[in-house]
């Protein structure tokens, strides 16, 4: 039972105790993204635009790094604080996705960590 712990220097390193993603089989778990810089920096000053942006940029560096795309996200959970957020978090979304139309999940929240409007995490397929 071979679990891989993927790592990718496009997107942030974990800020605990966690893997940016995990590979089991030909699954790929990636860890809930916050708008983080590669740097390290929560950017909870930018637009909710550049916030989502942001996060599922990492999110989706991270699937790239773990040898799958946009195209074979099968989950995404995205947190939202407030509801009023969550066309502009869907325009965005449409957008960086494309064609493809993962399963997905908003969950909406009170808040998230560092004062960030969205957090996202995903489940992807390996592959070409």
């Amino acid at each position: 039972m071979d679990i891989d712990r993927i790592t990718t220097t496009n997107a942030p390193k974990p800020a605990g105790h966690y893997s940016q993603a995990c590979g089991y089989r030909d699954l790929i778990f990636v860890s809930g993204q916050l708008p983080v810089s590669l740097e390290g920096k929560a950017r909870a000053d930018l637009s909710v635009e550049e916030q989502v942006r942001l996060a599922l940029g990492n999110m989706l560096a991270i699937v790239k790094a773990a040898g799958s795309g946009p195209d074979r996200v099968l989950k995404v959970t995205a947190f939202i604080v407030g509801v009023e957020n969550w066309p502009v978090f869907n325009r965005v979304y449409a957008e960086l996705f494309g064609e493809s139309r993962p399963a997905r999940s908003v969950v909406p929240v009170a808040s998230l960590h560092h004062g960030c409007v969205v957090e996202v995490e995903a489940i992807a397929a390996r592959g070409p």
